[in-house]
């Protein structure tokens, strides 16, 4: 191949209704967690003028798991 040529690759997914059903689903908690970690990540540098470090956030995640509120978090993968 020559130096410098490029290719891309373009693929199509058609989900069934429960396969997009879930996908929604996974991508709104991810949405919804990655909100809620920028949240204290920004309240920690505004009060404290510290940074959260993947370990806080991970503690943070596990602890909200727990709540009734976000108990749900805990039926998606946990891989995105």
């Amino acid at each position: 191949m020559a130096q410098g040529v490029k290719r891309a690759f373009t693929y199509r997914f058609y989900p069934t209704p429960e396969q997009a059903e879930r996908l929604a689903r996974t991508f709104g908690c991810a949405r919804l967690v990655y909100n809620k970690a920028l949240e204290e990540r920004s309240r920690a540098h505004a009060l404290h003028e510290r940074r959260v470090s993947y370990g806080e956030s991970s503690a943070m995640l596990t602890a909200w798991k727990r709540t009734q509120e976000l108990a749900f978090l805990g039926e998606v993968s946990s891989v995105p």
